[in-house]
Order: C-alpha cells, then sequence, then structure tokens
C-alpha cells in the first residue's frame, strides 16, 4: 500500500499538538485517546490520515510521490508502545515515567512534523535492513 507522504507528517503535526497538550495538563483520558489513534494508524485506518485525505489534501492537489505505507504503520505501533507506557504511569500515579513517556512520543512525532524525519520509519528500515537474507532499501 502506497501513501501520500504528507499525510504522516500531517498526522505527527496533529499528534504533536495533543501529547504537548498531555504534558502540559497531565491528561490520562487524552493520552489514552491518542493511544487509540496510534492503534488505528498501526492497522491502517490512521483517524488524522483519513481527516488529511478528505479536507487537506484536496486543496493541496496530488503528491509528486507516494511512499510505502509499512514503515510510517510500524511508527504508528511504537507510538503505542509509549502511549501505554505513559498510561501505566499515570494509572500507578508514577508521574515522572508517565511524562517521559508522553514526551519521547512527542519529540518523535515533533522531528516528522517539523523537520520531516520519521524515527519510527527510519527504526523499520533498520530492522528490515538487519533481518538476514533480506535486501530492503
Amino acid at each position: 500500500m502506497q501513501v501520500d507522504p504528507r499525510g504522516p507528517r500531517f498526522g505527527a503535526a496533529v499528534t504533536t499538538l495533543v501529547l504537548a497538550t498531555v504534558l502540559v495538563t497531565g491528561s490520562a483520558w487524552l493520552l489514552a485517546l491518542q493511544a487509540i489513534v496510534f492503534a488505528f494508524g498501526a492497522f491502517g485506518h490512521p483517524p488524522y490520515g483519513l481527516f488529511f485525505r478528505k479536507f487537506v489534501r484536496p486543496r493541496l492537489g496530488p503528491p509528486q510521490e507516494l511512499e510505502d505505507a509499512r514503515p510510517p504503520q510500524f511508527a504508528q505501533g511504537v507510538g503505542i508502545l509509549f502511549a501505554i507506557v505513559g498510561l501505566i504511569g499515570f494509572s500507578f500515579g508514577i508521574i515522572p515515567l508517565a511524562l517521559g513517556a508522553t514526551a519521547a512520543a512527542l519529540l518523535a512525532a515533533f522531528l516528522n512534523a517539523a523537520f520531516d524525519f520519521c524515527l519510527g520509519c527510519e527504526m523499520y528500515l533498520l530492522i528490515r535492513r538487519l533481518q538476514p537474507g533480506r535486501n530492503y532499501s
């Protein structure tokens, strides 16, 4: 499956705003909602991506090229892990754990939104390259 590369970047911008709000407010509920968004994204149905396709992309026109959807999906899966760790921290009153996990996810989202550097995508590609017998770039 191929995706417009501007879609994941748009999603990262929205995620950056959501996670920054979690850090400012300490809202475990908002982090739980973002975890759900990550889960949908990991399975190929990113809510922010759907919003992008329906409302933003028509105003931008078609992309110059498409990219593989697997790296952004993997990145969403990594986002779920950080959100779960954050939720565990909130649930057990370990606020430094909750805020640290949220901040790590925020950093990754910000890197993608601001600099078009998807940390989770790069992890995916590195893992693929390290697998024996695979030639993936």
